[in-house]
């Protein structure tokens, strides 16, 4: 193995130097952008960008710029260009929404028109990956300035859109209280993410449908205890349906928030404070309805010699990514548990405008 790094591991280093606050550079064949992350910009940064010739812009999902009524003339984005006395506050009243109905008016916003996207656009991609705010303040530059991070377009772009290979670490014996006879495998995924974990109760048969459960990671409700949300009831009763059919595989998939991070997670939340609903909060913030990969699970399934699965899931779309990723599905098992007075407009949503079978 080569000693230099390759785009998954640039891409990591790039993920973790943005969410401390340091640029990044994105080159392509005959352009060099500097990419800084809002949500992590700091004064200092923001006035020796400002000693650099160029002009920066601030690039936004398509998602955000309906909250801000700005024109998204790229479709999924819009480049924003910057006010004469832009500062760290302007940056962060566009990119955070906390304090959008206490000051609605941040324009009007001019978009640009011309000019290519394609970095925008990957710049967005990146930030969303390392669980930052969707806003990228961009900056095309002549040279590299000494020390930063670069990263490929094209190769980026090639690791961004497939599954991370995952590598099983270790396997051991944990019992539990809904069944004794449980193992927990380890995953770890090669772009340096979070590891994935799989439960599996008893030995299932590897040559017939396993009852299986995706379940993404939901701190809040799984180890809280949270009202908010089903996730915890829906663990417990996945696990506690397994052990009572003797076997069974539960796949724990380091997807929190349907993959926004809990930070953004919370900041969904205080929105729904407000009187958003999920995915009201999730789009103000400029993400999708869920950002999850269930390709993980896939993988996963297929490392540990599964095909096919009877899918513990009120989620159709879960149903399909399995079915497109190669696992076949050939029962759907209904999971409604926990539904109680401070969720019941959540999973009423999650029905409405996410498909949910409640």
């Amino acid at each position: 193995m080569s000693l230099i790094p390759d785009a998954n591991e640039r891409l990591s280093r790039a993920r973790a130097d943005l969410r401390i606050g340091l640029p990044v550079l994105l080159r392509d064949a005959d352009r060099l952008v500097l990419i800084l992350a809002v949500e992590t910009l700091s004064a200092e940064r923001l006035q020796s960008l400002a000693e650099i010739e160029g002009q920066p812009h601030l690039a936004i999902t398509a998602r955000r710029a309906e909250t801000l009524k700005a024109r998204p003339y790229d479709g999924d984005l819009a480049r924003i260009v910057l006010p004469r006395d832009a500062g760290l506050t302007w940056l962060n009243a566009v990119a955070d929404p906390a304090d959008d109905l206490r000051q609605p008016m941040k324009g009007p916003l001019v978009a640009l028109r011309d000019g290519e996207a394609d970095l925008d656009r990957l710049s967005l991609r990146i930030l969303k990956s390392a669980r930052l705010l969707p806003a990228a303040l961009n900056l095309a530059v002549a040279e590299a300035p000494p020390g930063l991070t670069e990263i490929d377009a094209s190769a980026t772009r090639a690791v961004l859109d497939a599954a991370s290979p995952l590598h099983p670490v270790i396997a051991a014996r944990v019992p539990l209280a809904a069944a004794e006879n449980a193992r927990l495998h380890v995953f770890r995924p090669e772009d340096g993410g979070e590891e994935h974990y799989a439960i599996e109760i008893g030995r299932p048969p590897r040559d017939k449908p396993v009852l299986a459960r995706l379940h993404s990671a939901c701190f809040t409700g799984d180890l809280l205890g949270s009202l908010k949300c089903d996730c915890g009831p829906q663990l417990r009763g996945a696990l506690a349906q397994m052990g009572a059919e003797g076997n069974g595989i539960l796949l724990y998939l380091n997807q929190e928030g349907r993959g926004i991070g809990l930070a953004n997670k919370m900041r969904a939340y205080s929105l729904q404070d407000q009187g958003f609903d999920t995915v009201e909060a999730n789009h103000r913030l400029g993400f999708e309805d869920d950002e999850r990969d269930f390709r993980l699970g896939a993988a996963l399934l297929k490392d540990l010699g599964f095909s096919a699965v009877r899918l513990l899931t009120n989620n159709p779309n879960k149903i399909a990514m399995m079915e497109r990723a190669g696992i076949a599905v050939p029962e759907r098992v209904p999971l409604k548990v926990g539904e109680n007075p401070h969720n019941a407009h959540y999973l009423a949503t999650k029905a409405k405008k996410s498909g949910h079978l409640l």
